[in-house]
């Protein structure tokens, strides 16, 4: 029971942490640079008790996956600003699920039987299907099937961002523990470049950037609890459990942030939601 609480943290954090930014609210800038200080954060407190080997090829490595972290994090924030929380988390839940399946069959060769490919194929179905329900929008109104376009657009920039930060440690071969204060350089820096691509004037430094450090924190705290999982759970169970971050952002967005939704446009986001987690679930069993 243990081993599954700590898996779960991981999809706790995850879960509430869109909760925080959209809560404490500012710019995009400043739930950014407030993501990526507390990400940091953690991680220089990480090198009290994991000194890292350090060489060129991990520092170079981490560095690129934490900018890669920033670009699709701060256009997924985007997309909350755009659509809301509990339209935008499981769209965005299930493109990753996708792009990081695409790369474990292409890149890793991860599919080796074909009970992997039965699994595999059936979860990509189940996602696309379940993303289709989540953003779903009813006739009559174009303003909200205008932003919908748009959030789709930015959640797919999000996606390139988000997959390629869960893809590169694997690709350079590194220790997860080992990357986690580069990276965090990597992060704080992307925050600071991507944001003038986002605000006109953004503000880095300010009162909310710092009360958003709230949200990098709970983003590390996953982070960790993450690479905690899969060493006590192994990579199929802990991945899985993760997921179940969807379910935790999207409900919350409904009932905590207020985000409105007609009574179908809810039946169909509750139904899209089981869909992806339940795909998230199938993809576990092929890893």
């Amino acid at each position: 029971m243990g081993n599954i609480l700590l898996g779960l943290l991981p999809a706790l954090m995850w879960g509430i942490q869109p909760l925080i930014l959209q809560t404490i609210g500012g710019k995009t800038s400043n739930q950014q640079m407030g993501m990526s200080l507390g990400a940091l954060i953690f991680s220089v407190g990480t090198l009290f008790f994991h000194q890292p080997p350090w060489t060129w090829h991990l520092i170079i490595a981490s560095f690129i996956c934490g900018f890669a972290w920033a670009f699709g994090q701060i256009t997924q924030i985007e997309s909350f600003h755009i659509i809301g929380v509990s339209a935008a988390m499981p769209i965005s839940t299930g493109m990753q699920l996708i792009g990081v399946t695409m790369f474990g069959i292409f890149y890793f060769h991860e599919w080796s039987s074909s009970l992997d490919y039965v699994y595999g194929i059936s979860a990509l179905i189940v996602i696309i299907i379940g993303v289709f329900f989540t953003a779903y929008k009813e006739k009559g109104d174009s303003s909200a099937k205008g932003n919908m376009q748009k959030g789709l657009f930015i959640l797919v920039l999000s996606t390139v961002g988000q997959v390629m930060y869960n893809v590169i440690p694997r690709m350079a071969d590194l220790n997860g523990w080992d990357v986690l204060f580069p990276q965090g350089i990597g992060m704080a820096i992307g925050a600071m470049a991507f944001s003038f691509f986002f605000d006109k004037k953004p503000e880095l430094f300010s009162k909310k950037s710092f009360q958003n450090i709230l949200a990098g924190a709970a983003f590390a705290l996953g982070n960790i609890g993450i690479l905690l999982s899969n060493k006590a759970n192994g990579v199929a169970l802990g991945f899985t459990l993760s997921q179940m971050n969807v379910i935790v952002s999207t409900l919350g967005g409904i009932l905590f942030l207020k985000e409105s939704r007609t009574s179908k446009e809810l039946k169909l986001t509750i139904a899209g939601l089981v869909l992806v987690a339940l795909g998230g679930i199938l993809i576990g069993l092929t890893k």
